[in-house]
């Protein structure tokens, strides 16, 4: 049973399912997007040379019945359309189906369109016309987070807890989606130069500076949103671009395999490397 809840820039949220008071009849655009086929071509050469697919942006078309009584059908037209207001901007659209539930950021292409006549409007209902556009074509899986750094080896039969293992520096992500996956790492100190690589690729992002006890850094590596932040053990936080070596690479997770390390220039015993991300898949 499709499940589609969307949620606007100010919080406003609205829930399109198989019943009353917004009845969701169908929905366009969860696979179909063109893509841009780049190709480059010598003199005298015989067809081209294939480059590279850019996905373009994905197109999303909604149609709705609101189902209310005479009193409150305008007021959920008004809902309705407060909601998906294209002036809020990009918002988040989210799909349920079953256990597959995907997200993708959208904005409405417009106000809500309200058809006249007696087949699309009477007493008790309003049907409705709802386009998206998605920048990013790619639906998003819900977060993933790594396991901790400290992998638990055994346990003795004491009362209370009290746990033997090792400290992790290295491991396997496997991303099964369609395109590589942006990173959100989070490095906890105490840890001189960190640096967190994907040797299956040969990336990495290293961090000159020293991180102290109760200090960690934000690192995100969506493309168009790079960013790099400091927060100090009081919670005040700051832009630290300036910090990362410039061999670095805000690298993302390939399709298949990938082999994670984390290092410093120092012990990192107590220090504490997590990462997230959500797989992306070009269709639902």
């Amino acid at each position: 049973m499709q499940h589609i809840t969307f949620t606007n820039a100010r919080g406003q949220s609205v829930e399109l399912k198989s019943s009353a008071p917004f009845l969701l009849q169908s929905i366009e655009g969860l696979g179909d997007v063109d893509a841009d086929i780049q190709t480059q071509k010598a003199p005298f050469q015989d067809g081209s040379t294939y480059i590279d697919s850019v996905l373009q942006e994905r197109a999303i078309s909604l149609e709705i019945v609101i189902l209310a009584d005479k009193s409150t059908l305008l007021k959920q037209r008004q809902f309705l359309a407060s909601v998906f207001n294209p002036k809020l901007g990009p918002g988040t659209l989210r799909y349920e189906n079953g256990e597959t539930i995907r997200e993708i950021e959208a904005v409405p292409d417009g106000v809500p369109v309200f058809p006249s006549g007696r087949d699309n409007r009477g007493p008790t209902f309003q049907k409705a016309m709802i386009n998206l556009l998605c920048p990013d074509p790619h639906w998003k899986s819900t977060e993933i987070t790594e396991e901790p750094t400290f992998e638990p080896l055994f346990q003795f039969p004491f009362e209370g807890i009290f746990e033997i293992g090792v400290q992790r520096d290295n491991r396997i992500i496997v991303n099964d989606g369609d395109a590589p996956a942006p990173l959100y790492i989070e490095f906890y100190g105490p840890a001189v130069n960190p640096k967190i690589a994907n040797k299956t690729t040969g990336e990495y992002i290293k961090v000159n500076q020293t991180l102290g006890e109760n200090e960690f850094m934000r690192i995100d590596t969506t493309p168009g949103k790079k960013s790099v932040y400091f927060v100090q053990s009081d919670g005040t936080e700051r832009n630290v671009f300036n910090w990362i070596d410039l061999e670095s690479n805000f690298f993302q997770l390939i399709v298949g395999e990938n082999e994670i390390e984390y290092s410093a220039d120092s012990d990192i015993q107590g220090a504490i490397v997590n990462i997230r991300y959500n797989k992306l898949y070009n269709a639902v």
